[in-house]
């Protein structure tokens, strides 16, 4: 045993303190049931906090005739027939109490002139049914989650990296970790276990998340205790994130200023997107201008440092200071530009992981028993495209009813279960990681990963890179094996970049070996060498790390759903 190891028990053990994590410890905690929430970065600068857009739910406020069977069928028309209709009509059905639940906590909504929570409309919508705060939903979303755990004494470990899932017999009994500023070793003991450590976009050179967030964490731990990866090639590139600085690159540029009316131009300086959607121009879907901007720069007409201009110096100043602040505020922080005089240098960037684990569509639990995963790190709601408003939406949802569930399996076991020899191989993991003294360094690892990721996985895809890719990975989990570790009085956090690579390699591989099992173009995934949709692949693919690419069929659509799908979406889905 390590000379410092804390040893603690819970009924539910909450892995993450973003939007998904601090819902399901809400909900456990008002329900009475034993819980510890862990995390690996301050509560309060989760991923959940840089969303800008807003929870999608059919409220009725703005469109009186908006039902959720009307957002579930807006929801599986994006998700390009991949989608679980039973998980969407989960979550569609429980938007509304999702969003009330928030009012209850006191988050602080634009309102209508009525007093009514304000709603409005986005892409792919047939109505109006984002509900929003100003320009920055998520940061106010985390705020109010943060306090009413703190209201109702959630305890909390934020500096806790978890390595491992404790499993035996295909039963989940905890955690194991490290703290990142000691060292100290965390052996968490729980009868039941919430994932909702994020995805995996910052396997990308570019991405919205930071560098230390959302590099696969969910993926590893879930798959390493056997709960199979759905369509983890499936992931959302935002067209407009910074090039610049490289500390912050992949940093958003979020959808409001293209509502606002900001325009896209190329190196020439022209308004591309009349080429690619003349009808909608900049107010297309996400997808459109992303792969539109891609093309743009890989047939030579992008800028010198490789992306595109958004250009909102056209409208007025005040108009921007009101409607963008975040926008502006955060370009003068980051580059010392003034928006309303001067163009942002911008490029696709990887957003948001449509895949992930595969769980039950009513209570996100896994093939592990008492194992769940909610949030960016689960699968099912959005197929292969996924429709704006709803990733904020899914964290609540998933997080209550993961949480109901875990309480009433913790409930009704009638032990703890326990298993040595799992706690023994955990803890010598973490002692071979952290005694490695070979050649190779654990973080200029992950920037050749993610260069190679970039390369050959990125807005568009073809079998020729996904192989080569493929072969750079091998080399690169070759040389992993000769890593270092060095820690010294400013923490471990060479020891979680050895971690980190770990999960980043595994997500990789899923990642590119779906992506070369998926032979046509469908929603997110763009094959140049199959541009075609294939009806044949209207299936979800499966990964591990032991079987590989499965498949597995996607259960019928409903047909009260199915005859909403054909009504016509928004045709201007921004709001004004």
């Amino acid at each position: 045993m390590p000379s410092r190891e804390h040893q603690l028990a819970t009924s539910v053990l909450v892995v993450g303190t973003g939007g998904a994590g601090l819902r399901a410890a809400i909900e456990l905690a008002e329900a009475g049931s034993a819980v510890l929430a862990v995390g690996k970065r301050p509560v309060d600068d989760a991923h959940t906090a840089l969303a800008t857009g807003g929870i999608s739910g059919a409220l009725a406020t703005a469109d009186p005739d908006d039902t959720w069977e009307q957002h579930a069928a807006d929801t599986l028309r994006a998700g390009g027939e991949l989608a679980d209709p039973r998980a969407v009509q989960h979550v569609a059905r429980n938007a509304g109490r999702a969003i009330h639940d928030l009012e209850r906590f006191g988050m602080r909504f634009d309102r209508q002139p009525d007093g009514r929570i304000a709603q409005r409309a986005f892409p792919a919508h047939t109505r109006r049914r984002t509900a929003f705060t100003g320009d920055h939903t998520g940061r106010e979303l985390q705020r109010v989650l943060r306090a009413q755990a703190a209201r109702l004494g959630v305890p909390m470990l934020s500096t806790c990296y978890v390595t491992r899932l404790l499993v035996d017999h295909g039963a989940v009994f905890g955690a194991y970790g490290f703290d990142l500023v000691d060292g100290s070793r965390y052996l968490i003991h729980a009868d039941a276990v919430i994932l909702a450590a994020g995805g995996h976009t910052r396997i990308w050179r570019r991405a919205s998340a930071r560098r230390d967030e959302s590099v696969g964490d969910s993926f590893r731990l879930a798959a390493e205790a056997g709960v199979r990866l759905r369509d983890p090639e499936l992931v959302q590139f935002h067209p407009t994130g910074l090039l610049a600085p490289e500390n912050a690159a992949g940093t958003l540029v979020g959808e409001s200023a293209r509502s606002a009316g900001g325009v896209l131009l190329n190196g020439l300086g022209e308004r591309y997107l009349a080429r690619y959607d003349p009808a909608l121009m900049e107010r297309a879907g996400q997808e459109v201008v992303a792969r539109a901007s891609y093309t743009e720069i890989a047939e030579g007409r992008g800028t010198p440092a490789g992306g595109v201009w958004l250009d909102l110096s056209h409208l007025p100043r005040e108009m921007i200071l009101t409607r963008l602040p975040e926008v502006y505020r955060t370009m003068l922080d980051l580059q010392q530009l003034d928006v309303t005089a001067d163009p942002v240098e911008v490029a696709p960037t990887a957003y948001y992981s449509m895949g992930g684990a595969e769980v039950r569509p009513e209570d996100n639990g896994t093939d592990v028993d008492g194992l769940f995963v909610v949030g960016e790190a689960a699968s099912g709601l959005h197929g292969a495209g996924r429709l704006e408003g709803n990733a904020l939406l899914e964290l609540l949802v998933h997080g209550r009813s993961a949480a109901r569930a875990a309480a009433e399996h913790s409930a009704r076991l009638a032990g703890q279960r326990r298993s040595l020899g799992a706690v023994r191989d955990a803890e010598a993991d973490v002692d071979g990681v952290l005694g490695a003294d070979g050649s190779q360094d654990p973080r200029a690892l992950q920037r050749e990963l993610r260069e190679l990721v970039t390369e050959h996985a990125g807005v568009v895809r073809h079998e020729a890179g996904l192989r080569a890719g493929l072969d750079r990975l091998a080399e690169i989990e070759a040389r992993a094996a000769d890593g270092y570790v060095h820690t010294d009085i400013s923490g471990y956090q060479d020891l979680a970049h050895a971690f980190d690579l770990r999960s980043a390699a595994l997500a990789a591989r899923a990642t590119l070996e779906c992506a070369l099992e998926r032979r046509e173009s469908r929603g997110s995934h763009q094959r140049s060498d199959h541009p075609d949709l294939d009806p044949a692949l209207a299936v979800n693919l499966v990964w591990s790390p032991t079987e590989g690419v499965g498949r597995a069929e996607v259960p019928p659509v409903p047909t009260d759903i199915a005859a909403l799908m054909r009504e016509t979406p928004v045709e201007d889905g921004r709001p004004e």
